[in-house]
């Protein structure tokens, strides 16, 4: 049995919750969801540009955990952007 997921501390919220190419009808676009605890995270490292110690500090997460968030919410935006799909993002 695994561990149950412990809360994320989430702070900032998106004004928009959904990003998409322009040109391209949304019935013909495959989405990427980034999960707020992924927003997050990219909002403090990237954005605000916060070391990762204290990022975590700030989600209630360790260091670790927050670079595997980031990572993953990396990775889904540059699967958005190279592969022209929408981002959405779950509150």
């Amino acid at each position: 049995m695994s561990r149950p997921c412990k809360r994320r501390r989430i702070r900032g919220r998106p004004n928009s919750s959904y990003f998409k190419p322009s040109g391209i009808r949304m019935t013909e676009l495959k989405e990427s969801v980034l999960t707020m605890p992924e927003f997050e995270a990219i909002r403090l490292v990237d954005l605000n540009e916060v070391p990762q110690e204290e990022a975590g500090k700030e989600m209630q997460v360790s260091q670790s955990t927050l670079s595997r968030v980031l990572k993953s919410g990396r990775k889904k935006i540059a699967d958005a952007i190279v592969h022209g799909k929408a981002i959405k993002i779950e509150k």
